[in-house]
């Protein structure tokens, strides 16, 4: 049993200190926002995480995981100090803040007692290894304790996060200092995950490079898709039929709005501003975020198309189903709800919008003239000239249609556009609805017979 503090209590601090907990460590967890720290300390989750909530109780009620604000209590016996504050973009640009790293780096280093390894949880860009180390060696308030860093990227996915971090596909450590890289390694032991330990630098591009490469996967079917639809393919279709081979696999083969949240659009914009200081041109990652910019303007395209045309959005009611960047959470960041509920308002049109989980965080990003929060999504629909599907919530998948359609303001021409390809379009057609889906080929078919469900009667089967 080792004694950790986790500095910061946003989604990585909380997840890791928890998890960390649940492995049979002594984790309290600090942060500087006493409002945040009150509210865990009463047993009100600050985030939404499936899972999350039911780990934190139990251990607390062991007395393996707290919460402080204050430093010194949490510092100053502790054999690992993770460190997991936010590192935003800089306003206006594309380099990651590290301000608050720096601080958490220096405020280790003024309450500790012992020898303690340092452990970069966050996202930070490469080198940033040096600058923690460099803070904390200026910091220290007795010059004979020994520190060492370690780069530990993360790599939870919200809504999975919990079962990411206990099911580990690997463990990254990055270290100048061995004997502290295999120390951090102990502590994921239980988790018989594959562990390797590279130098500083290379376990931070590690993380970049794979989130990068994920964005790529992402933008890359998205762009296909505006093909299938320009030829009459369906995406999915060809989705699957590209994941069968290995050297592809299927994962993040999903059509739909781009990629959001808090990792992806930073990272890939953090990635191409390191490497254009390094004198070099990214012309593959920027191409990745134009065309995850362009796909969210598919949305407005489709229902303008369905309306009537360029300025048909003026004086109707848009039903927006979904908020969140995705499912299983409550994150607003870089979410495709944001810009395209500002550009229908932008349109004239009025917003009807419902998200099971995210209401409440969009209220603090979204414009406050124009946009109704509903109870459900039949109530958000109640009116409305068109349907958005917006987040891929699982609740939306088993919506009841015929009742769906029935409340809108004209049944009889009822545009829906799937911006998740939930719905099979020709069930969508038989129900009444006037379908879009992203890439599905806008209903073209070459007469052939085909059905949407595999070609000429195979099974999809090699």
């Amino acid at each position: 049993m080792k004694k950790i503090c986790v500095v910061g209590t946003g989604y990585v601090g909380l997840v890791t200190g928890t998890c960390l907990a649940e492995l049979g460590n002594t984790v309290v967890c600090l942060d500087v926002v006493e409002e945040k720290i009150a509210r865990l300390r009463a047993g009100e989750m600050t985030i939404y995480e499936p899972g999350l909530e039911t780990l934190v109780r139990r251990n607390v009620s062991r007395e393996r995981l707290s919460f402080t604000t204050d430093a010194d209590a949490a510092l100053r016996d502790a054999d690992f100090c993770f460190i997991a504050v936010n590192t935003p973009t800089i306003a206006g640009g594309a380099a990651a803040d590290m301000t608050y790293v720096k601080r958490a780096a220096a405020d280790i280093a003024r309450h500790l007692t012992r020898p303690t390894v340092i452990v970069n949880k966050s996202t930070m860009p490469v080198g940033s290894g040096d600058v923690v180390y460099n803070v904390a060696m200026e910091n220290l308030r007795d010059s004979s304790l020994s520190v060492a860093v370690v780069s530990n990227p993360e790599f939870l996915r919200e809504g999975s996060a919990v079962q990411d971090f206990l099911q580990p596909d690997r463990i990254v450590l990055g270290s100048y200092d061995l004997a502290a890289a295999r120390k951090v390694g102990e502590l994921y032991m239980p988790l018989r995950a594959p562990i390797i330990i590279t130098d500083l630098y290379t376990a931070e591009m590690i993380k970049y490079a794979s989130n990068a490469f994920l964005a790529t996967k992402i933008s890359f079917i998205n762009e296909i898709a505006r093909i299938c639809d320009g030829l009459g393919a369906d995406v999915k279709e060809v989705a699957a039929g590209m994941g069968y081979d290995k050297r592809i696999g299927r994962a993040f083969l999903d059509a739909g709005l781009g990629y959001g949240g808090s990792c992806f659009p930073k990272d890939v914009k953090a990635l191409a501003h390191m490497a254009g200081e390094a004198g070099l041109h990214p012309q593959l990652l920027d191409a990745v975020m134009k065309i995850n910019d362009d796909q969210r303007r598919v949305v407005i395209q489709k229902l303008e198309a369905a309306l009537g045309g360029a300025d048909s959005l003026a004086g109707k009611t848009v039903a927006v189903l979904g908020l969140a960047f995705k499912d299983n959470t409550d994150d607003m960041r870089e979410s495709p709800a944001i810009d395209i509920i500002t550009w229908l308002l932008e349109r004239g049109a009025s917003v009807r919008s419902y998200d099971p989980e995210a209401i409440e965080a969009a209220r603090r990003v979204l414009p406050t003239d124009g946009v109704t929060y509903c109870a459900d999504e039949y109530d958000a629909a109640t009116g409305a000239d068109a349907v958005a599907v917006v987040t891929e919530w699982k609740q939306f998948r088993t919506l009841d249609m015929e009742r769906l359609r029935s409340v809108m303001r004209d049944p009889m021409n009822a545009p829906l556009i799937d911006g998740k390809n939930l719905y099979d379009p020709e069930e969508m057609a038989r129900l009444g609805f006037s379908y879009q889906g992203i890439g599905r080929g806008n209903g073209r078919r070459n007469g052939n017979g085909h059905n949407g469900n595999g070609h000429n009667g195979h099974n999809g089967r090699k």
